[in-house]
């Protein structure tokens, strides 16, 4: 797969919750306990057959980063 996202992190699904029109799954990053949750449609979930177990790349392009500090 060759994109130009720079932001691509690789890992595992570790769970898929489907709501009616979205769902959101969550990805255990490698090499750690980190994790990512996205939240996509529904459809795509079923199109590419996301499951628990399934490798997956996270794919992060965004125009804002927003940092916290106590």
């Amino acid at each position: 797969m060759r994109l130009s996202t720079r932001n691509q992190l690789t890992g595992t699904i570790t769970e898929v919750t489907l709501g009616s029109v979205m769902a959101t799954v969550k990805v255990r990053l490698d090499g750690g306990e980190q994790i990512v949750t996205a939240s996509i449609t529904k459809e795509a979930v079923e199109e590419l057959g996301l499951q628990a177990g399934v490798t997956a790349t996270v794919l992060v392009k965004s125009t804002e980063v927003m940092l916290g500090v106590d």
